[in-house]
């Protein structure tokens, strides 16, 4: 999937886009402990998806293991927040316009990720 996609230059587009939204999101800005600076949460979303969809193993070098529950658990993600989060999301795929195939892939992944990171009702 990764080098379907277009390697690294997809995930950085695709995040920046991603992130341009949470930007301008009230709901979604409060989350972040430093919102007048998201270039943090920018770089490890790109290498966190670029390691998921088998690309290189940056993401975990830095990090360790995603933990991706227990990396979010301290903050409030209720399903206002969920949709938020898919909404700007799938205005970023608009703009990378990844083949339908893959498309398709990415929409249940961020779907189910979403949802999984949601710890409030």
């Amino acid at each position: 999937m990764y080098e379907a996609a277009g390697g690294m230059p997809f995930f950085e587009t695709l995040v920046d886009r991603f992130y341009d939204g949470v930007a301008a999101d009230p709901v979604l800005l409060s989350l972040y402990p430093e919102p007048e600076d998201l270039s943090n949460a920018r770089h490890r979303l790109t290498l966190f998806l670029a390691q998921y969809w088998g690309g290189p193993s940056t993401y975990s070098e830095e990090r360790g293991h995603p933990r991706l529950r227990m990396r979010h658990a301290p903050f409030a993600i209720g399903p206002e927040q969920r949709d938020h989060w898919i909404g700007h999301m799938t205005d970023a795929l608009d703009v990378v316009a990844p083949t339908p195939e893959l498309r398709a892939r990415f929409d249940a992944y961020f779907a189910f990720a979403a949802e999984s990171m949601r710890n409030q009702d």
